[in-house]
């Protein structure tokens, strides 16, 4: 009986001896595995002006003191970069405000995730035929983007510079048929976003977003005919992300980073104005 005993006090001893080393183990897996996946670069999609290259000043100054590991990926257009986000070929996208975001879900069936707002590039009315807006002729073409946000908010800022009127309450949701009156018979020819820019050899006037005037050598502040007003604006480019990888430790990180005043204080004392931190 008592070698009995023994033999099981044994086999108990080495039961639980197996136990706690298998849990030890299984914590040290785990424990590696988030290792892992902090240390494993986090692809973000972005526009290339400027938010590749505020990107770039978060990757080269501050991304190594946080343990963050960015990969930037450049696109020219508005699609791309969200289609691959849904597919999963990048982490994060960096290039787009909330309402644009909101209605490529709507069309497109995308489920992805606005985590945080970081700057606002003013939309503008350029010209390389006049320089201000009482000149505008009757007839006038104005290139106008041919996005459904952007369309709104550029027919917004006409209204607000009394070149047009929209239906009352319509807002940023305007399209051409909202427009109820245009004392100068404005024809408006919507083009992709990226277009815009060159479309100013051909048009008597262009409303441009931000980013793609920067890229093409204006200067928002100083350039535009009118600009967007700052205060309330809804229109912040921020960090996107596929719905639930909210709370993805790179995604934790950057979101902090692109908040934090190094980042405001790059936006300000490079872009003078041309693009406002949003916070």
């Amino acid at each position: 009986m008592r070698k009995f005993f023994a033999t099981a006090s044994a086999i108990t001893a080495l039961a639980l001896a197996l136990t706690a080393c298998g849990s030890s183990e299984t914590t040290a897996a785990a424990g590696t595995a988030n290792r892992s996946s902090a240390a494993e670069a986090l692809k973000v999609g972005a526009s290339p002006v400027p938010h590749a290259q505020i990107l770039k000043f978060v990757k080269d100054k501050l991304a190594a003191k946080e343990g963050l590991n960015l990969e930037i990926v450049e696109f020219t257009d508005y699609v791309q970069p969200n289609l691959q986000l849904n597919d999963g070929q990048l982490g994060a996208n960096y290039f787009q405000h909330k309402p644009y975001l909101d209605d490529f879900n709507t069309s497109k069936g995308t489920k992805l995730s606005f985590v945080q707002p970081v700057h606002l590039e003013p939309l503008g009315l350029y010209s390389k035929k006049i320089t201000g807006v009482a000149a505008l002729p009757q007839n006038a073409t104005v290139a106008v983007p041919n996005d459904a946000t952007n369309l709104g908010r550029a027919l917004k800022l006409l209204a607000d510079n009394g070149l047009v009127t929209l239906k009352e309450g319509v807002g940023t949701a305007a399209t051409e048929r909202d427009v109820t009156g245009n004392p100068k018979s404005l024809k408006f020819q919507p083009l992709e976003a990226a277009q815009l820019p060159r479309s100013l050899e051909d048009v008597d006037a262009a409303v441009i977003n931000g980013n793609y005037a920067l890229e093409a050598g204006l200067k928002p502040a100083q350039s535009a005919l009118v600009l967007e007003k700052a205060v309330g604006n809804p229109y912040a480019n921020g960090l996107v992300v596929a719905a639930g990888k909210e709370q993805d430790p790179r995604v934790v990180k950057l979101a902090k980073l692109l908040a934090g005043p190094e980042v405001k204080q790059f936006i300000e004392q490079t872009y003078q104005g041309a693009v406002i931190p949003a916070a």
